[in-house]
């Protein structure tokens, strides 16, 4: 899809230790390149982090402090991305149907980890590896504004087009899954 030049609210899930290469994404697409609106749980100090042990209630704030007035969730995906459980949540909270339109989702891979890493389960539940019959997408870096403004557009359209390609019933991680080193190969 090509990029049109509409500037969306974009969620940006991803893991706290991932602080630098996620504020140099958004540095660089959100604010120098004014690609999208990014809105970002625990990127900056003095952001609030929901702290409870209640997986509906995070959800429920997640969704209604960050991802109420988003389009697109990105989760920007690094080596151990894949084992956090507020990833997973914010993932849920995304996909979530019925009193809400479901967010476009779609991963980024990190440019630490070149062209591979593992993906969080529930965003893989949603993805092929032919971008067919599947509700998210999953991309390495963007070499452009216009390439990540093509990928938003399309994850915005998948909110109508795709979304009962959703898949969203497994249960939430209760706790941070183990880290699977993952060897990327340049």
């Amino acid at each position: 899809m090509a990029y049109t030049g509409t500037k969306r609210r974009v969620f940006i899930s991803h893991y706290r230790g991932d602080r630098d290469e996620v504020d140099a994404f958004i540095d660089e697409f959100a604010n120098r390149q004014k690609v999208f609106t990014p809105y970002v749980l625990g990127a900056n100090d003095n952001d609030e982090f929901i702290s409870s042990s209640n997986p509906e209630y995070v959800m429920s704030q997640i969704r209604q402090k960050y991802l109420q007035d988003t389009t697109v969730t990105i989760v920007l995906q690094s080596a151990c991305t894949h084992s956090r459980r507020y990833i997973d949540w914010e993932l849920k909270s995304s996909l979530r149907q019925g009193e809400y339109t479901p967010n476009g989702v779609m991963g980024i891979i990190l440019p630490s980890q070149g062209n591979s890493c593992w993906i969080p389960p529930r965003l893989e539940e949603n993805w092929n590896e032919n971008h067919t019959n599947c509700y998210a997408r999953h991309w390495v870096y963007p070499s452009s504004a216009e390439q990540l403004g093509g990928w938003i557009e399309d994850a915005y359209n998948a909110r109508t087009t795709r979304a009962h390609l959703i898949r969203n019933s497994q249960e939430m991680m209760k706790y941070n899954a183990q880290c699977k080193i993952h060897q990327t190969t340049h």
